[in-house]
């Protein structure tokens, strides 16, 4: 009778053992999917329109960087210091060129006008009218859809983009439900 009393000792602490190891597994796969592969981003703002909406929710793609570099017109996601807040923004310049906004809201690129279709409303020049930004060979040039109301490259507290903070791309829209799908260039 006691082996009997044991052995229901036994498999309740293997039961035990088996769970926290489950719950652990979990918590660790999470982890790493989380930090290294994606991560929800939600969007506040209009800086984006019409591309994004405000309250959109993403999933930020963090592995693609990591086996290409960016390309022009993608939508990335970046840390704005000292806010602690993520900024969403579309590449418009790549590293090593030069960037120029004339006053008419045209974009230059090495001195030739841009062919976008992304630009949404007047984009004003702000700090930068009329000067050429010249990028690092780091460094990303980045402006919001929405090119009226946008806190982007064309302002000093945003600046230049470096490589190194670029945390992912906006790959998928996941809510609202009637807007879900990827977000393609």
């Amino acid at each position: 009778m006691c082996r009997g009393k044991e052995r229901a000792l036994s498999d309740k602490v293997k039961s035990i053992i088996s769970n926290v190891l489950y719950v652990a597994a979990v918590l660790l796969f999470s982890f790493l999917i989380v930090h290294f592969v994606g991560q929800r981003t939600e969007v506040i703002g209009t800086s984006m329109v019409p591309t994004l909406q405000d309250g959109d929710q993403l999933i930020t793609d963090k592995i693609t960087y990591r086996f290409r570099e960016p390309e022009r017109f993608d939508i990335i996601v970046f840390p704005h210091e000292p806010y602690d807040e993520f900024y969403i923004k579309r590449i418009i310049g790549m590293p090593g060129e030069t960037v120029k906004i004339e006053r008419d809201g045209k974009i230059y690129i090495n001195g030739e006008v841009l062919e976008e279709k992304y630009g949404y409303g007047e984009t004003q020049p702000q700090e930068i009218e009329g000067t050429e930004v010249k990028l690092a060979d780091d460094e990303y040039f980045v402006l919001g859809d929405n090119r009226e109301v946008s806190l982007d490259s064309r302002f000093e507290e945003v600046g230049n983009i470096p490589r190194s903070i670029i945390i992912g791309r906006a790959w998928l829209r996941l809510y609202p439900f009637h807007a879900f799908g990827l977000l393609t260039k």
